[in-house]
């Protein structure tokens, strides 16, 4: 049997209280920090997913966004990177639909069971924005999920698929737009959610002989969560006992992700022979019906989305949040920054996005960057690599920069001790100096470092844990 066998999720720290934006909204959405894009969250969600798995094993990674950083140029090789797969997997990309993280899932399905592949990542991620004053950005949340396909202990079956396609302008984002643009309300709510969204739940349940009480959980993930409520009870769904909730006042509707994240909320606390049906939408619709198998009284061991959605800093300031996301002009201190080079990115990537130190074989010592003489025995040569990103560690002592320009000031550098050996100097994020402690555990968290004549420069910082 192929299906779910790990996943893995990521919320940013930080939401925004949606009174920032109007007096009269409730709740808050997610929103990614400054150094935050679909790719550093993407990371986040697959290490979390990860956890207890051999690398070494994943096939493929399938990376579905609809807000990559690049126009031309693979996302999915950049996540599989930063978490250390091999080098001969397949990758890709599935973007330009809000529901390339369902298609994605399906494709992953049928290699598995194909036996053309074992184990593949599916993750999606992404970070939609809004015009100011829009409906969107109200309701776009930023977050990512992942989830590792394979045919060994099995958490959640995908037993039934059908999907539809549906060419209308609904939501969309031209070439050179930046904001999401939408068709009116009532045409998108009548003709795309729930046209759409009837026929191919409609489709599935008449093509597999299933109805609606059949069904543990229906999770809609629409972008509107009225519309969710009233395609529920058009089938005659348990708004109160069988509908997914939305998530809407916690986090937002999060894109291509959005479908994957509700799935796990759902998975966790799932048991074993539920049944759930799970929908998506964008120029179409993918339908699922998702049966929870006896794996899931092994699921696996991170971190909860209700963990992520109770660990949060809220931002009561719009200002905050519209510099982050550029829509305010700032001017940048008049100091050249220089250009970023393809050939040293390219020459550090073990350190820089694999995070790579070394270990002496002679001796044992752990130390980064990578050397050629070990800085205690002095032996040259013989080094075994050590994978950093995924350690835990302890801030030794750090400083604080209040004169060099950084989107958030002041910056703070840090010295980290690694658990099992290892020093590293880093960037410190999400947090406030008077939050730093010495000693206090911290992780690494992959993000945007600069954006250079074009080029995203990605590294590790280190943040708090969050528990």
């Amino acid at each position: 049997m192929s299906g779910i066998i790990s996943w893995g999720s990521y919320i940013p720290l930080w939401r925004l209280d949606r009174k920032a934006i109007s007096n009269n909204l409730r709740g808050e959405k997610a929103i990614a920090g400054f150094d935050e894009d679909s790719i550093t969250m993407a990371v986040a969600a697959t290490i979390d997913c990860l956890k207890g798995f051999d690398r070494q094993k994943v096939d493929a990674l399938f990376f579905c966004t609809t807000t990559s950083p690049y126009k031309e140029k693979l996302g999915a090789a950049i996540v599989a990177t930063a978490v250390d797969l091999r080098k001969d997997i397949i990758s890709a990309d599935f973007s330009n639909s809000l529901r390339a993280g369902t298609t994605a899932l399906k494709a992953a399905i049928d290699g598995v069971k194909s036996g053309s592949l074992d184990r593949v990542l599916v993750v999606a991620s992404d970070c939609r924005l809004g015009a100011p004053g829009s409906n969107w950005e109200i309701s776009c949340g930023d977050g990512a999920a992942a989830f590792l396909i394979g045919t060994s202990e099995v958490i959640a079956e995908i037993e039934a698929f059908y999907s539809i396609c549906d060419e209308m302008m609904d939501i969309w984002r031209a070439e050179d737009d930046r904001f999401i643009r939408s068709s009116e309300s009532r045409f998108i709510l009548h003709e795309g959610f729930a046209r759409v969204s009837r026929e191919a739940i409609a489709g599935l349940m008449r093509s597999f002989h299933l109805k609606e009480k059949d069904f543990n959980k229906a999770i809609f993930a629409l972008p509107d969560p009225r519309a969710q409520t009233a395609l529920a009870k058009s089938f005659g769904f348990d708004i109160k006992t069988q509908l997914q909730d939305s998530l809407f006042n916690w986090m937002g509707e999060t894109g291509a992700a959005y479908s994957l994240m509700l799935l796990e909320a759902t998975l966790e606390d799932a048991k074993e022979n539920d049944r759930f049906l799970l929908l998506s939408y964008g120029n179409g619709s993918d339908v699922m019906s998702v049966k929870v198998s006896r794996g899931i009284e092994k699921r696996p061991e991170n971190r909860s989305l209700k963990k992520y959605i109770e660990s949060k800093k809220v931002i009561e300031d719009y200002k905050t949040y519209a510099r982050w996301r550029e829509l305010l002009p700032f001017v940048k201190p008049p100091r050249p920054l220089g250009l970023a080079s393809p050939t040293a990115l390219w020459r550090e990537l073990d350190q820089n996005i694999r995070l790579y130190g070394v270990k002496c074989k002679t001796c044992g010592t752990v130390q980064y960057p990578p050397q050629e003489i070990c800085t205690r025995c002095h032996s040259k040569g013989g080094f075994e690599k050590v994978r950093f990103s995924d350690k835990r560690g302890r801030l030794f002592t750090y400083s604080v920069d209040y004169i060099s320009w950084a989107p958030e000031m002041p910056s703070v550098t840090a010295i980290i001790n690694f658990e099992g050996g290892g020093r590293i100097q880093s960037l410190m994020a999400d947090t406030k100096i008077d939050e730093i402690k010495i000693d206090m555990p911290v992780e690494m968290s992959f993000r945007k470092m600069d954006f250079r004549e074009g080029i995203n420069v990605y590294s590790w910082k280190c943040v708090p844990i969050r528990h």
